[in-house]
């Protein structure tokens, strides 16, 4: 009977060192997100409902408007931006792609962009897996298109990207505060 109480008190003891040592870190204040095309392309294949097969997808994480003013000051104008918080924003295309007016090949990139008040010129750079934009590195850019800067109708909290499909083909949205952009893609 001792040795039974020994050995509870012994694993208790040990299980509370271990949950100790093993502190959880706190949520981020800006959650990690991705989007597909086509929208929602995990959901629709468990459901057997995919019409065709995955073309992009981005991981980005959500930074927060929290009371603060987004552009011109959080995100200044004429400077390179991770597009979004945390890690650079990363796409993969799983196909080749033609994007704006240029061109880019299956694989995975970096995205940042240059916000300026009336244009965005976002950028696909091949140096992956960074945080930030603190080690951006021009000659790795593969490609830049510029996106109109246009008003929402309805502020956005959080910075949201999606690809969006309409009657001319599909474009990445990117909006956050009171401002949207897009960028045309096709596969």
């Amino acid at each position: 009977m001792k040795q039974g109480c020994l050995l509870l008190i012994f694993s208790i003891c040990l299980l509370a060192v271990v949950n100790a040592q093993s502190k959880l870190p706190p949520p981020d204040k800006s959650p990690m997100d991705m989007c597909y095309y086509p929208d929602n392309y995990p959901i629709l294949k468990i459901q057997n409902k995919t019409t065709e097969p995955p073309a992009a997808r981005i991981v980005y994480s959500r930074p927060l408007k929290n009371g603060r003013p987004v552009y011109g000051e959080l995100i200044e104008y004429g400077k390179i931006w991770r597009l979004g918080a945390n890690e650079a924003t990363e796409i993969e295309l799983y196909k080749d792609a033609k994007v704006g007016t240029g061109k880019l090949k299956k694989g995975r990139y970096t995205m940042f962009a240059i916000p300026y008040e009336d244009k965005w010129t976002i950028i696909f750079n091949k140096d992956t897996d960074v945080w930030g934009a603190f080690q951006y590195d021009e000659k790795k850019d593969v490609l830049r298109v510029d996106a109109k800067a246009e008003k929402l109708a309805q502020p956005s909290e959080a910075f949201t990207m999606m690809f969006d499909k309409d009657s001319t083909g599909i474009n990445l949205v990117m909006a956050w505060d009171t401002v949207k952009a897009s960028v045309p893609f096709s596969f």
